[in-house]
């Protein structure tokens, strides 16, 4: 899904990042797409233990992407495995498998 040039994370350093303030997408369909893929991405975490590769933004503008299972979705952040969040607000897409 995503081309761009991104540095690989593990979800255990996602804690010690920092996130933009504002959203990283612009358009409220942008938006309602990831919410909605989000939410997928927690149905496969927890049905069928499906990793997926989540594409996000630091605050110095930097593309990062980290593999790891979704446990749960919200408005503002998604659970991660062994109990990191990300906020929604910073994630760019996912790709599913």
């Amino acid at each position: 899904m995503y081309t761009l040039p991104n540095e690989v994370v593990t979800r255990e350093t996602i804690s010690t990042l920092r996130f933009p303030a504002s959203d990283v997408l612009t358009t409220t369909v942008e938006r309602q797409q990831r919410r909605w893929q989000a939410e997928r991405a927690a149905v496969l975490g927890n049905g069928y233990q499906s990793k997926v590769n989540i594409y996000f933004q630091t605050s110095d503008g930097s593309t990062k992407r980290v593999h790891t299972t979704v446990w749960a979705s919200d408005a503002e952040f998604i659970s991660l495995k062994s109990g990191k969040a990300l906020p929604l607000r910073a994630v760019l897409g996912f790709d599913f498998y």
